[in-house]
């Protein structure tokens, strides 16, 4: 049992709120990097390397915070550390672990605690993997999707990109961008066993390409980006059988925008009240308002990011601030939220990371 002065020391600090970057390692990276942010004129601290890791891609926090969970692109592996707050380290917990697959994207950890659970994107296989009591991960079990969709060269085989636990923790969604699907699997997060639910999926535009998905605040509204697509898509969500309806889908880019691009990340904010979306190519992130009661989505702006290829970005927990990571300009910008209107303003704060790929705040 972890004790008091154990989590006294490892709590994240209130006055400057830290994010941990991953990135890929293919030039100079060394793994995941550590930034603090002014919460008052959301200046950043100098990047540190928090702990050395191959590609680590995409980032999660367990629950309680005290551990955080990479995939190791390259390796096809998962990693797990330690997090020491006060410091911005990361202490392994064990060598990385197969991830059930081939180049894990994406992951995401049960609120249970019990389970994690990896998108292996070129095998296109959903995998679940048991977490021990110490945080450090058994042997995964496995489920590989079949088939193909429409684009011959994105699509000629299955490519699961993102897993999202819904809020209770009883289902995953799981986008496939070679499938055009988003899969509802059940989750036993004792065993780390999925099932698939009833219906299995719901279809998305041929070629448009589901990568990541988010849940509304109420649980009875979702929001799932495709990348190929370019859209951004709400839906009805029944937290009974994790049955996905889609009601509304609307474009990420501007209407005259005639270049090439390729959506990455999406996210809501903490109020609850808007939906961010990042634009790689046009180099831009949508706001779209939220209908409280209806979860349907209205723009209400679309802006520069501050870099080049945002792949992803994370808003901070009071939700003033948005942090970016632009892989193609090696830096991260920040803006700053309107909470009164979610509208964002491009800050002059900027940090140097090599191919930044993922940002994760601090709870």
């Amino acid at each position: 049992m972890r004790t008091l002065i154990f989590l006294l020391m490892t709590l994240p600090a209130a006055a400057n709120p830290l994010a941990f970057i991953g990135t890929y390692t293919r030039t100079t990276s060394q793994g995941i990097y550590a930034v603090r942010l002014d919460p008052a004129t959301g200046a950043l601290s100098t990047p540190v390397l928090a702990a050395a890791s191959p590609n680590p891609s995409f980032l999660a926090f367990s629950p309680d915070h005290w551990r955080l969970y990479a995939t190791s692109e390259s390796g096809a592996m998962a990693a797990a550390f330690a997090v020491d707050f006060a410091a911005g380290k990361l202490q392994p917990l064990q060598p990385p672990q197969p991830s059930g697959g081939v180049a894990p994207c994406h992951i995401a950890v049960d609120p249970t605690d019990h389970a994690l659970v990896i998108a292996n994107y070129h095998t296109g296989i959903v995998a679940a993997i048991p977490l021990r009591p110490d945080g450090t991960l058994g042997a995964p079990n496995v489920i590989p999707h079949t088939g193909h969709s429409v684009d011959p060269e994105r699509q000629s085989s299955p490519h699961v990109h993102s897993v999202t636990l819904s809020p209770d923790g009883r289902y995953v969604i799981v986008c496939d961008l070679g499938l055009d699907r988003i899969f509802t699997y059940r989750l036993d997060a004792a065993r780390a066993v999925l099932t698939p639910a009833e219906p299995a999926f719901v279809a998305t535009a041929p070629g448009s390409g589901p990568r990541h998905f988010a849940f509304g605040r109420d649980g009875r509204h979702a929001y799932a980006l495709t990348e190929m697509g370019n859209t951004v898509t709400a839906y009805d969500y029944d937290p009974a059988t994790g049955a996905l309806a889609p009601r509304q889908t609307l474009t990420t880019l501007p209407a005259d925008f005639p270049g090439v691009s390729h959506a990455a990340e999406i996210r809501v904010h903490p109020s609850g009240r808007y939906v961010y979306c990042s634009n790689r190519g046009h180099d831009s992130l949508a706001v779209f308002a939220i209908d409280e009661v209806s979860g349907r989505l209205t723009l209400v702006e679309i802006v520069p990011c501050g870099g080049k290829n945002p792949r992803n970005f994370d808003l901070s927990p009071d939700g003033r601030w948005l942090l970016c990571a632009n892989q193609q300009s090696n830096s991260l910008s920040v803006l700053q939220v309107d909470r009164r209107t979610g509208r964002l303003t491009l800050t002059a704060a900027t940090a140097a990371v090599p191919l930044p790929v993922c940002v994760r705040f601090a709870p």
